[in-house]
């Protein structure tokens, strides 16, 4: 059809201008219509080469990943972390990213011999962050689940957890059961949130996107409990009184693990191969010891938390 055109339009030019009246009009229409064919040709050209162009862009994108030798070549790393999640992880008084996933993080620049640069991420955006290659890697106690796994591709585990419940002392949640006709504040984007909606979608959910948003709301008494990771609800409480966790587990007990793009097998690969070696060194265990013993006491046994290897 293009070739057609084409053709049709170079006639149309190499007419002879040696006509008469009648002649000299029909090749003004002649030149009208090659002049027209020539345009839409231009026209359609261009519209496929943008369509191409954008979808190009588009997969390109979609897997503009960094391998493991594009990270050591220059020289940093990126890692999706969160700011406000103490003591996983959270901007210190120093102003400086600390936490049990930040030791994590410290040790995978130091054997990738990079820099490291943590960006700060909340729970609902942490797969679009490794969709969208903001960040190489996400390290922000990112529970393994089926969904997730559809999206980004996740690491063995380093960590387990289940849910728990904080509520006030003063009116305490103490079953399941209680739940009925509450106001419960969980954080978009998590494991709570989504567990509460498909378990009991009578429920009335208070959705923030920030921790320290939630935490907040159940501390002004805009809510009647706070549903989220066990292990964040021990840590909060012991540091606001008048509130406690009163109930240490909801739903199954989860892993948690660190995630890349999907299709990212190269940083996947290099993830569980680190991880083995971090196991032969009891290297979670130390950081338990370092990171969170210190907030949560004799209220967790490590082994209770602490995935070695990659192997539950």
């Amino acid at each position: 059809m293009e070739a057609s055109f084409v053709r049709l339009a170079h006639e149309a030019s190499v007419l002879s201008p040696q006509t008469n009246n009648h002649e000299s009009t029909t090749m003004k229409m002649k030149a009208f219509i090659a002049t027209f064919i020539a345009a839409a040709l231009v026209t359609a050209c261009a519209a496929t080469d943008s369509s191409s162009t954008a979808t190009n862009s588009t997969d390109s994108r979609a897997q503009n990943y960094r391998s493991v030798a594009e990270i050591q070549d220059s020289g940093f790393i990126t890692i999706g972390v969160f700011s406000d999640k103490s003591p996983f992880g959270y901007v210190n008084s120093s102003g400086e990213y600390a936490g049990y996933d930040i030791e994590y993080g410290n040790r995978i620049g130091q054997d990738l011999n990079v820099a490291i640069s943590y960006v700060p991420v909340e729970a609902a955006s942490r797969v679009e962050f490794l969709s969208t290659n903001k960040v190489d890697l996400i390290l922000a106690n990112f529970t393994v689940t089926s969904q997730r796994a559809e999206k980004v591709d996740f690491a063995q585990p380093y960590m387990k957890v289940s849910l728990g419940l904080v509520s006030p002392d003063s009116k305490p949640i103490n079953d399941e059961a209680d739940l009925v006709g509450k106001n419960i504040i969980v954080v978009k984007g998590t494991t709570a949130e989504t567990y509460l909606e498909s378990t009991y979608p009578e429920l009335k959910l208070q959705k923030y996107d920030q921790y320290t948003e939630a935490t907040n709301a159940l501390a002004d008494g805009r809510g009647d409990a706070w549903v989220t990771d066990n292990t964040e609800a021990l840590a909060w409480v012991e540091n606001n009184n008048g509130f406690s966790t009163t109930i240490t587990s909801l739903g199954n007990v989860d892993t948690i693990a660190g995630a890349v793009a999907k299709g990212n097998t190269s940083l996947l690969n290099w993830l569980n191969d680190e991880l083995i070696v971090l196991g032969e060194e009891n290297f979670f265990h130390k950081n338990f010891t370092k990171t969170l013993q210190p907030v949560y006491g004799d209220q967790i046994n490590p082994d209770e938390l602490v995935v070695e290897g990659g192997q539950l």
